[in-house]
């Protein structure tokens, strides 16, 4: 039985070990910058129309802060429906922008993250690794064990 215990602590010391932080991985990657310039680009348009009805909300306000006091109660009216009618719109239009962005945002990120997946596997079978664990499923490891900086080379390096 000691013998047992002994060949177990041997093998379990005789494996290579890598972890890896997820979050630090797509923080160090250019790819990510570029994502963000491309989602930039392609969300330009909606961004700009909902930057026009926010401008224009604001020249209402002033207007009935500047002249509200000297308006008919029609005028008055016409002016807060039709600030109500450009709140609504830009709240609409805001959420719908928050909402198709990031859907193509993670698209962009599952991408990346399989090109990540494939880095890993790559590095753990030309360094010979056993066992590659990300950082949340462990309590503690010693930061040599950190593969990270390693897989954010690689994966930066691929096109």
């Amino acid at each position: 039985m000691l013998g047992s215990s002994l060949t177990s602590v041997a093998q379990a010391a005789e494996q290579k070990i890598g972890v890896i932080h997820m979050q630090s991985i797509f923080q160090q990657l250019p790819q990510r910058e570029v994502i963000q310039q491309k989602l930039q680009k392609e969300f330009s348009e909606r961004y700009d129309e909902i930057k026009k009805i926010q401008a224009k909300l604001v020249k209402l306000d002033e207007k009935n802060k500047r002249d509200g006091a000297l308006m008919s109660s029609d005028q008055k009216t016409k002016l807060i429906r039709d600030a109500e009618a450009l709140q609504s719109d830009y709240k609409l239009k805001g959420k719908a922008l928050q909402e198709d962005v990031r859907r193509r945002q993670g698209e962009e990120e599952n991408k990346l993250l399989q090109k990540i997946r494939k880095a890993i596997d790559e590095v753990a079978k030309a360094d010979k690794y056993d066992v590659i664990l990300q950082s949340g499923a462990v309590a503690y490891i010693d930061k040599k064990f950190d593969i990270s900086a390693k897989i954010a080379k690689k994966v930066s390096k691929a096109k």
